[in-house]
């Protein structure tokens, strides 16, 4: 089941936080770059898969850190390769592909709640109308609640309730 939240994704009571990132991604803008502040793991774990598995857009890479919390990186980017290089825009089709192999991952590690933000609206460069649609489809009919942070606002945890 779906929930639209407002609040800090950071905040979350979800055991997955899914975000959207490119292959090689540096982790210095919005989200990722919150996510690299707390916990550094994540993004020297992310580093060395990178740089070993060359995963290509489409693809998921799923981080487990301390106290059960999992991240779950959507490659929704074009890579950025070379020194400095910026990532390239996120595409819906690869959106698309990050979302079924997403759904996969839910149930084959039978993950027990999900937050989610505007997944590739802000860097990533795509319209929230485009994405949102693609998130129902392939999340809505999941058992577990999915928690789609709509609006951030930092340091405020969000109403998590799963009554509609």
């Amino acid at each position: 089941m779906i929930y639209e939240v407002a609040g800090d994704i950071l905040l979350t009571r979800a055991e997955v936080i899914a975000h959207g990132v490119a292959p090689n991604d540096d982790f210095t803008s919005v989200l990722a770059l919150s996510l690299r502040e707390q916990w550094p793991a994540l993004y020297k774990e992310f580093r060395h898969h990178c740089h070993t598995m060359h995963p290509k857009v489409g693809e998921i890479w799923t981080w487990s850190g301390p106290e059960g919390k999992r991240v779950v990186n959507l490659f929704t980017q074009e890579a950025a390769y070379g020194h400095g290089a910026k990532p390239g825009r996120a595409r819906v089709e690869y959106v698309n592909h990050t979302l079924r192999a997403l759904h996969k991952a839910v149930e084959s590690e039978k993950f027990t709640s999900l937050a989610l933000p505007r997944l590739a609206t802000g860097v990533g460069g795509l319209s929230w109308e485009n994405v949102f649609p693609l998130i129902t489809k392939h999340l809505g009919e999941i058992a577990i609640p999915i928690f789609v942070y709509t609006t951030f606002h930092k340091g405020m945890k969000a109403d998590e309730k799963t009554e509609k």
